[in-house]
């Protein structure tokens, strides 16, 4: 199967969180924070959302930086995914 996005949403999947403090320190499972950079996986088709004309700006393979809290996971085939609005995507990291 695959996740399809319709209007203004990106599929995101999460980045590995670091295993790691920078000082050395193995962080336990429930000490790691929720990743917010995530790869888009499919990128909604844009077009006319709540009146408004939305043109997608980020593309699939970019990798991203989101709002902590936004979208809704989904699990898939074993794989978790993000689902958010193209406006909860902050930064394009290049």
């Amino acid at each position: 199967m695959k996740l399809v996005p319709l209007g203004d949403r990106v599929v995101l999947k999460h980045l590995e969180a670091e295993e790691k403090t920078k000082s050395g320190i193995v962080l336990a499972g429930a000490a790691k924070e929720k990743p917010q950079e995530a790869e888009v996986i499919a990128v909604g088709p844009g077009g006319m959302v709540d009146g408004k004309e939305v043109k997608m700006e980020v593309a699939v393979g970019a990798k991203v930086i989101y709002q902590k809290y936004a979208g809704t996971e989904v699990k898939l085939d074993g794989e978790e995914y993000v689902i958010v609005k193209q406006s909860d995507i902050l930064a394009v990291v290049e």
